[in-house]
């Protein structure tokens, strides 16, 4: 299994936007993805934010690539996350899960 990390970060005036676009519009849509797995949604206040982390969980990287296209590294944000977030990764991390308990 594959984790693809990424994170997006919004004003703390508006900390349910995003949470609710991801469970309305993201989720939904990762779900009818063959070799899609599931997804985390955490968070964690910053100074003068508010920071998404989303851990998604993929059975393989050829998975992955048919959902994030060739250049697997470059994060796939939607208009509406764009629209929510004050600022997010251009770029993802995949890790390898090698254990889990």
């Amino acid at each position: 299994m594959i984790i693809r990390e990424w994170r997006g970060r919004a004003s703390l005036n508006d900390l349910e936007r995003y949470p609710v676009h991801f469970r309305t519009t993201v989720v939904p849509e990762l779900r009818r993805l063959p070799g899609f797995v599931g997804a985390h949604l955490s968070q964690r206040r910053l100074a003068d934010s508010i920071e998404f982390l989303v851990l998604a969980r993929w059975r393989s990287m050829d998975a992955i690539q048919a959902f994030a296209g060739e250049e697997i590294d470059e994060a796939v944000v939607e208009p509406g996350a764009v629209a929510a977030l004050l600022d997010f990764d251009a770029k993802v991390q995949h890790y390898e899960v090698i254990e889990e308990a």
